[in-house]
């Protein structure tokens, strides 16, 4: 596996197999070649784009839901999250250490689809023990990229 590849297209996947293949140290061919098996082996599973919604408009809520689940018997957290992930609302879902078992990520248009979505479709889940949702009031920070403007200096400048 080629960590360097992809430390380099996780940061920015915008690259073009040119400009990749320069700064790898590698050909054109070589490049292809590998992201292709990347992509065939699971290892790439996708581009995304990130998008500041909140300068556009858009409504968008991000909620992270806590979920305490109680694991079936020889499947473990999988098949509980298997149901889901299936969910069109989720946007990441993740097993954690701690009070609760799983962590969820949605996006609705408004507080109360977020709302209905944990009480009609989460917590009724047979499995589902306990739920604890934590609205997003602004992001500073997701992967890897800051929302907030720099401060322009507008100091004026005084040579002599």
């Amino acid at each position: 596996m080629d960590e360097k590849l992809l430390t380099i297209m996780e940061n920015n996947g915008d690259l073009s197999l040119e400009q990749l293949a320069i700064m790898t140290d590698s050909t054109v061919d070589e490049i292809a070649k590998k992201l292709d098996d990347m992509r065939d082996n699971g290892i790439i599973r996708g581009k995304k784009t990130i998008i500041n919604w909140e300068k556009t408009s858009k409504d968008v809520v991000t909620a992270l839901i806590e979920l305490k689940v109680t694991p079936q018997r020889g499947e473990g957290f999988d098949k509980i999250a298997e149901k889901i992930y299936k969910f069109q609302e989720v946007q990441s879902l993740y097993l954690v250490a701690g009070t609760y078992d799983l962590l969820v990520t949605i996006e609705h248009d408004t507080m109360q689809k977020v709302a209905h979505f944990v009480s009609s479709r989460l917590a009724t889940m047979d499995s589902v023990v306990a739920t604890s949702t934590h609205f997003i009031l602004k992001k500073y920070k997701y992967e890897g990229f800051t929302f907030e403007e720099e401060e322009k200096d507008t100091r004026q400048v005084i040579t002599i």
